[in-house]
């Protein structure tokens, strides 16, 4: 008995398994606890694999219209640095005479508490997109604060399902040495007692009856637990593959807006939506008091209107732009500075769609195909799944 309280005290002494939080931007694909040979748990990995690909396949298709546009202007600063030495003196021309129309009207802005002209004038060149911008970036935030919630409540979820799932794998163990345990316990009583029947002549009948019961009820009590722990490990064992496809589902999105966020802090040069909020209330501030000084500013307009007319000429795709960039025209420094910025923003454009095409749609392509050589009499099934998705997608 003392053996058996041993084993019923194990599980006590057990210390609790640490889990460490998982690294949200790995997508994770483990087929080990799935039935593969289960038609529906095979159905629902190959549709995860499917759900990540369509995904990736949606970031992209936003990725390539802001990276279309940051080409654009690229190449505008191309054509307007390839113009020959007349042309590029006539656009300097322009240029000089709108710079130095600035500089005469720029007196009023020396007062306190105004904002620069590199912040005024980036919030000039990104006014049409601003409000967009700010909506986009608030709801960025949010969502990446409703993603992290999900991936802390998901991640909790899990590491209870896999504390359980250790705890079930330890009771079956447990019962399983206990039965053997209280078989040879009712067999060395039932052969104690035949001695005492058959060697001794005594009356052994009720020792058998107790035996029998005390027997019967133990073993009866440990299947029971057994079989319910069984049960319970294969809805355990359920659960974390539910997780783990959510996970995957989650996380993709946590490294798609975690990306978004970077790319919009960067584009408008802030660090939080509250702080583009206030620079853009600032910035309307500053215009209404700039648009005081219009009547003064009319021969300036008129230069500008020159400049774009020369632009025009040379068929630069948004010339409006160069009317706040004229010091990129005069200085081929700051050209190269701005030119700089928009290869790092397309950069950046182009890691998110090449993570999203080669990471995540590629990874779950992979895992898909691994999938139907490493089962091969599930391929056929596989690849109807895959063109059933692809019909429903299209």
């Amino acid at each position: 008995m003392g053996f058996i309280k041993k084993l019923l005290q194990r599980k006590k002494k057990q210390e609790v398994p640490e889990y460490e939080i998982e690294d949200w931007n790995e997508v994770v694909y483990d087929r080990e606890d799935y039935q593969i040979n289960d038609k529906v748990q095979r159905e629902e990995y190959v549709r995860g694999c499917l759900e990540q690909i369509a995904e990736a396949s949606r970031e992209l298709d936003n990725l390539q219209f802001e990276y279309n546009m940051v080409t654009a202007y690229l190449k505008d600063m191309e054509e307007i640095e390839a113009l020959p030495e007349e042309e590029m003196a006539e656009l300097m021309e322009c240029a000089k005479k709108i710079d130095a129309l600035e500089q005469q009207q720029s007196g009023y802005k020396e007062r306190a508490n105004r904002m620069s002209e590199e912040a005024y004038h980036q919030m000039e060149r990104l006014e049409e997109e601003i409000q967009e911008g700010f909506e986009k970036l608030t709801q960025a935030e949010e969502y990446q604060d409703f993603i992290k919630r999900d991936l802390r409540k998901l991640d909790g979820e899990k590491h209870a399902y896999l504390f359980r799932r250790n705890e079930l794998r330890r009771v079956i163990t447990d019962t399983r040495s206990m039965a053997v345990v209280c078989s040879v316990a009712v067999i060395a009583c039932i052969l104690l007692l035949f001695i005492l029947q058959f060697g001794f002549d005594m009356n052994a009948k009720l020792g058998y009856l107790a035996v029998a019961a005390v027997g019967a009820i133990a073993i009866t009590a440990i299947f029971v637990k057994h079989s319910d722990s069984v049960k319970e490990l294969s809805r355990v064992e359920g659960g974390i593959n539910r997780i783990i496809r959510l996970q995957n589902t989650v996380k993709i999105r946590y490294v798609n807006n975690t990306h978004l966020l970077d790319y919009l802090y960067m584009k408008y040069n802030v660090a939080s939506a509250s702080e583009l909020g206030k620079t853009w209330q600032q910035y309307q501030v500053e215009k209404a008091e700039r648009h005081s000084y219009e009547q003064a500013e009319r021969e300036l307009d008129q230069c500008q209107k020159e400049l774009l007319h020369v632009l025009r000429r040379y068929q630069i795709k948004d010339p409006m732009i160069w009317l706040h960039q004229t010091a990129a025209i005069l200085d081929r420094k700051e050209m190269v500075e701005i030119r700089h910025n928009l290869i790092i923003r397309r950069q950046s454009l182009r890691r998110r769609m090449d993570y999203n095409k080669e990471v995540i749609a590629g990874k779950a392509q992979a895992e898909i195909k691994d999938l139907a050589e490493s089962y091969p009499e599930y391929a056929k099934e596989i690849l109807d799944i895959v063109g059933q998705y692809e019909e429903d997608f299209s």
